[in-house]
């Protein structure tokens, strides 16, 4: 499927502010499953991009601006081709298909910190609940836990940057998507599988616009299948419909749009967040010479 989509944030201020330097996290990776044919940003007032990755290979944009403003304004224009299937078969290693199993050494050591806990027990604690026992087909766990997450917590939309801990969460049962993925992160990481939280959008070509489009999900490393895309708000597995624009250890490392300004917290008087996608069936693949692509 071809995706046209356009992301818009726009501040609003009460007078002219300036602007510090803002980090923008809009620009995508092309993988297996997800062509970047083209990326454009456009940002008023002018701004000086200047482009670098992350520890985690994400593009990010430092945009530095030249004059105080009463709006800010960003958008990014992405085209894509998203090819995930509606029903992935995942070819889990023999030696991980059954819970609990060990990584090689290789692997627990580069997975780090994307396997740590934050340490609260009653998320680990309501994680084992999921458990079996000792032969636990791996899969069918981790599809029971990004269900049980889901069932669990009522969704809440929250215009705030950040995250609840996992524990307020548990507790008070409802979160943005970005809670969940926190919760869901902190649970199988306390099984001790290695996860990451992803941001993107969520793509339904049935409908257009709201600010619910951009979408947070999870990624769970198996050996032999990789990483494998679960998404506990909607209770779906694999990456179909999705457009995963980056990834790193917590959904506030991968904010869409961060920055900050110079004057009273009251001159903010509002902020608003559109997405608009338009899909279409993507042209066969081409028998000849590959063309270039804009980024």
């Amino acid at each position: 499927m071809r995706l046209n989509l356009t992301h818009t944030t726009v501040y609003s201020f009460a007078r002219p502010v300036a602007f510090n330097p803002h980090r923008l996290v809009l620009r995508p990776r092309s993988s297996g499953d997800l062509q970047v044919l083209s990326c454009a940003l456009d940002i008023t007032p002018a701004a000086q991009l200047a482009w670098s990755t992350d520890v985690f290979g994400n593009h990010i944009a430092t945009a530095r601006f030249e004059s105080p403003a009463e709006r800010l304004e960003v958008t990014s224009r992405l085209v894509v081709d998203e090819t995930a299937a509606d029903w992935p078969v995942f070819p889990i290693a023999p030696s991980a298909q059954q819970y609990p199993f060990r990584h090689s050494l290789d692997e627990a050591i580069d997975l780090g910190a994307l396997r740590a806990g934050d340490g609260d027990s009653s998320v680990a604690a309501w994680a084992r609940g999921f458990v079996a026992g000792p032969g636990t087909d791996t899969l069918s766990l981790l599809k029971d836990i990004n269900a049980g997450v889901g069932a669990l917590v009522a969704y809440v939309p929250r215009a705030e940057e950040g995250t609840q801990p996992a524990g307020v969460t548990l507790r008070s049962r409802t979160g943005s998507c970005r809670d969940l993925v926190e919760l869901h992160l902190t649970a199988v990481r306390s099984l001790g599988f290695g996860a990451r939280a992803v941001s993107g959008y969520l793509v339904d070509p049935e409908s257009t616009g709201g600010a619910d489009a951009t979408h947070a999900w999870v990624e769970i490393y198996l050996p032999g299948a990789g990483w494998i895309t679960f998404d506990p708000t909607n209770a779906r597995m694999g990456a179909a419909g999705l457009v995963k624009v980056a990834a790193a250890r917590r959904s506030a490392q991968v904010l869409p749009v961060a920055g900050s300004y110079v004057g009273r917290a009251e001159d903010h008087l509002s902020l608003e967040v559109a997405v608009r996608s338009e899909a279409s069936p993507a042209p066969p693949p081409s028998l000849g010479p590959p063309t270039g692509v804009r980024l």
